[in-house]
């Protein structure tokens, strides 16, 4: 199984200096690289201290220039958000640097707070969405780009620099709504499967895009399809949980459930749960590193889980994980 880490920039205590968030970042990237981690995952969020990375690609430089081995992957470039042109600059640019060390993850977004303040309407951010994909990957594989399209249209514009990688970095498309899924699989791409779904709706996801993969004529065999979680780990299981509950509040306070935060699909059930119960219960894996090992390869086992993107709760979540739960997951 591979393992790598969706890091999030969360912001927690105000009284603590931001440019730390990032120093221990970074410093996390150099572990990562060292101790045979796949990739780390950069999330860009926006107006928020739930993440407070706005760039990834310019994240994603710095871990490059510190690490040698690790793959840099966007989860995600957030495609509504940008010039495609832009976009297709920035990410070829970054896999030229890291020497085509790039995953590429794009995201519609779903937060209308995101797109009122970047004055994208919120009907307009799907084909948005589809239309700069298509436009990045046609720069990266054309010598010259041509596109008239809804939204964009360029005439005969030589793209440069082009990715590293040939024809172009591994792709993935952020995929938590069916419609989402549908049009991933219509188009062939892997998908990127997200840390607040319930393991049961995961499965059921997961199942839903093989099928979709084939009724539209394209295979599922090989595919590595990321799997997000949320992972607690400390020394007794009481610990864990106790990690994973605070870190349950202050993502259904700061984020999921917070005003002006509203997804731009329907709201959020729960399972009709309390939230706070749902993502205990349902969405995160939090014990000790013999528990969350366990859960983890009874997870793999139940949906056919090759890759694990695990966002750990803490920086003592992130040393156990690295350090007793990796070597028992084969990572």
């Amino acid at each position: 199984m591979k393992v790598g880490i969706l890091q999030f920039f969360g912001w927690r205590d105000r009284s603590v200096p931001l440019n730390s968030v990032y120093e221990t970042a970074l410093e996390r990237f150099v572990i990562m690289d060292q101790a045979g981690y796949d990739a780390v995952w950069l999330a860009e969020h926006h107006f928020s201290s739930f993440s407070v990375c706005p760039s990834v690609h310019m994240m994603g430089t710095m871990a490059a220039a510190r690490t040698k081995r690790l793959r840099i992957g966007t989860a995600v470039s957030l495609a509504p958000f940008y010039n495609p042109l832009r976009l297709a600059e920035e990410v070829a640019l970054l896999d030229v640097l890291s020497g085509g060390r790039v995953n590429w993850g794009a995201g519609r977004g779903f937060e209308r707070s995101e797109f009122a303040a970047f004055g994208i309407q919120g009907e307009e951010s799907a084909p948005r969405f589809h239309e700069t994909v298509d436009i990045v990957l046609k720069a990266w594989t054309n010598q010259r780009l041509s596109h008239q399209g809804k939204y964009f249209q360029y005439e005969n514009v030589e793209v440069l620099p082009k990715p590293f990688q040939t024809p172009h970095p591994p792709v993935w498309m952020a995929a938590s709504s069916n419609p989402a899924i549908d049009w991933a699989a219509s188009q062939g791409h892997s998908i990127l499967m997200d840390p607040h779904a319930s393991r049961a709706d995961l499965i059921r996801k997961r199942r839903h895009y093989a099928a979709k993969l084939v009724e539209a004529g394209h295979s599922d065999e090989g595919r590595t399809i990321p799997m997000a979680r949320l992972i607690a780990v400390d020394e007794t299981e009481e610990k864990a949980r106790a990690v994973a509950k605070r870190v349950a509040e202050w993502t259904i306070a700061s984020y999921v459930g917070q005003k002006g935060n509203v997804r731009q699909g329907p709201p959020r059930d729960f399972g009709g749960k309390d939230p706070v119960d749902f993502y205990l219960e349902d969405v995160m894996i939090h014990g000790t590193a013999e528990s969350v090992a366990d859960q983890i390869r009874s997870f793999a086992g139940e949906i056919g889980m090759t890759y694990l993107m695990a966002a750990p709760m803490s920086g003592r979540s992130f040393r156990l994980l690295t350090d007793k739960v990796l070597p028992r997951i084969g990572g």
